[in-house]
């Protein structure tokens, strides 16, 4: 079983929003999903807010990378941040998710990024293992920190 992986078209959105949603299942967060095709595919490839790379066994998507940009005034360069990383259960087990971090981490050399990091949630025992087989190091002493929805609009037009 050898996956191939390719950046994904908009004809593939809605095969990357079915595995969006069997994440969000993994990870107890459902009820947090409010996005659908139409939407990932204007802010994929209108706005190219981020980019997805599809893992392909048989011709059939089993898994994907979101990622985006993001910046490091320390380093004064430009970052890979891996929003997803989802290979279908069946596929687990195969190196598919391995490979995957691999291309990633290529893509992130070859554009000249100063490094790559994603998050974790803190229960995901299998998920953090794999991780720091890779040789990943857990970042302590930072605490991510969220403005979303309601709150988010309130901040922008009120200050508070």
């Amino acid at each position: 079983m050898k996956p191939t992986f390719r950046v994904a078209t908009r004809a593939d959105v809605p095969a990357v929003l079915g595995l969006i949603n069997e994440l969000a299942e993994y990870e107890h967060l459902r009820d947090f999903v409010t996005t659908d095709v139409a939407t990932l595919q204007h802010w994929l490839f209108n706005k190219h807010g981020a980019e997805v790379i599809v893992a392909d066994v048989d011709d059939a998507v089993v898994g994907y990378a979101l990622f985006f940009s993001n910046f490091s005034t320390f380093l004064g360069k430009a970052g890979l941040y891996l929003e997803d990383l989802y290979i279908q259960p069946k596929f687990r087990g195969n190196g598919i998710g391995k490979a995957l971090l691999v291309h990633l981490a290529g893509i992130a050399v070859e554009r000249d990024y100063g490094r790559m990091e994603w998050s974790c949630l803190d229960w995901n025992k299998p998920s953090i293992e794999f991780y720091l087989s890779l040789g990943a190091k857990a970042q302590h002493g930072w605490t991510g920190y969220r403005l979303e929805g309601e709150t988010l609009v309130d901040v922008a037009k009120k200050g508070v």
